[in-house]
């Protein structure tokens, strides 16, 4: 276990509604608050939220939804358009909030965006901690089971610095925004947040196709793929862990590709284990067995390539893109997302005004870029035509 930083006071853990109440009209006098959580991602088949980090400037607070019957009281507070909450990579964070307890954000402030935006080479939270703050986090705990209790008080101390420096990295950041002029840059970047998604798991059964393993394989191994792939996905469920854990896609290639008949053939597969071999053996062998009855699956239809023209708008788009962020020290997408430019190729727009409803494309970057991009779209089509 790493010791805790010189000063650092332990988080006060929540676990009672009660507590929860109090603790968030407590948190509606401060005017700002840090965010993040942990899930259960390599653990279940749906994953969950199972700790939510709190911190303030003076208190860290830890919560535990999987003990409090009602969150909703914290959705309030994550909801107030006069308290800034901040998050480092707040994307996943977001979604994931949304998707288990339909919160929903108004003033949202991303350390890591606004490091991007700045122009900062490691935009990890560990690597900015390190060199910001000369503090190490315990990464032995980046694939821990959140959702196992009672938590260690090394796991309890690894959430807390999560959030405990991030009200004072933004204000760093804030002061270097305001001293490279970036305010409206990244405030445009963080509204954008509060419109994301909630985190959605979707299983597509047709998505053995995209398995990198298999690509080489002939078409009626590929009906062996997809029923090992049915079948890999139903055990999951049943025993509620993530697909992976059942077997990995490189051993589902290489049951394909062999075969195996019989229980005993499974023994000696590279990357399938003993325990394994007994616990799903018979539903293996079963599968492939009606994998070699299937007819061979058809291939999806892959999207057409863009055309021509669209392409090469794209092309010079990104050529623009690449030489900006290179004068600015920043990564390309900094300056305008990867989708953006390609909306920008099909739609070739001519006019400031038919930039309003390109998605990435806000008011500051409409006012920075627009004439630049409009040029470059101009000149794309006028090279194409020649």
């Amino acid at each position: 276990m790493n010791p805790a930083p010189p000063g650092l006071k332990p988080a006060r853990t929540i676990r009672h509604t009660r507590d929860l109440r109090r603790l968030v009209d407590e948190l509606k006098t401060h005017s700002l608050l840090a965010v993040d959580t942990e899930s259960n991602s390599l653990y279940a088949y749906y994953e969950q939220v199972c700790l939510i980090q709190m911190s303030t400037r003076e208190q860290d607070t830890i919560i535990d939804p999987l003990a409090i019957d009602d969150l909703s009281p914290l959705g309030d507070l994550l909801a107030d358009p006069d308290i800034e909450i901040v998050f480092h990579a707040a994307e996943y964070d977001i979604m994931t909030l949304k998707r288990d307890f339909d919160f929903t954000f108004a003033a949202i402030f991303d350390t890591m965006l606004a490091a991007r935006i700045c122009g900062w080479a490691a935009v990890g939270l560990g690597n900015i901690l390190a060199d910001q703050f000369g503090v190490r986090a315990n990464k032995r705990f980046q694939r821990a089971n959140w959702a196992a209790r009672p938590l260690a008080a090394d796991q309890l101390l690894y959430a807390q610095m999560d959030t405990h420096y991030l009200p004072a990295l933004r204000d760093r950041l804030l002061a270097e925004l305001t001293a490279q002029d970036r305010l409206e840059e990244a405030a445009e970047t963080f509204a954008a947040l509060a419109d994301l998604p909630p985190a959605e798991f979707n299983f597509d059964p047709e998505g053995y196709w995209r398995i990198h393993q298999a690509q080489d394989l002939r078409r009626d191994q590929m009906a062996l793929v997809r029923e090992l792939y049915l079948l890999r996905d139903s055990l999951a469920r049943q025993r509620d862990c993530p697909p992976v854990k059942i077997f990995s896609d490189a051993v589902l290639a290489e049951l394909a590709r062999i075969a195996p008949r019989r229980v005993d053939d499974l023994v000696g597969i590279k990357g399938l284990s003993s325990l394994q071999v007994r616990r799903f053996g018979v539903a293996i062998v079963e599968s492939i067995a009606r994998g070699r009855q299937a007819d061979p699956p058809r291939p999806p239809r892959r999207t057409p390539p863009p055309a021509p023209d669209v392409q090469a708008r794209y092309k010079a788009l990104h050529t623009w893109r690449k030489h900006r962020a290179a004068a600015r020290g920043v990564e390309s997408d900094v300056i305008v997302p990867r989708e953006t430019l390609w909306a920008l190729a099909h739609r070739s727009p001519t006019r400031l005004e038919e930039l309003d409803d390109i998605p990435g494309l806000g008011p500051w970057r409409r006012a920075t870029y627009g004439a630049d991009l409009l040029d470059v779209l101009a000149h794309a089509d006028t090279d194409d035509s020649t």
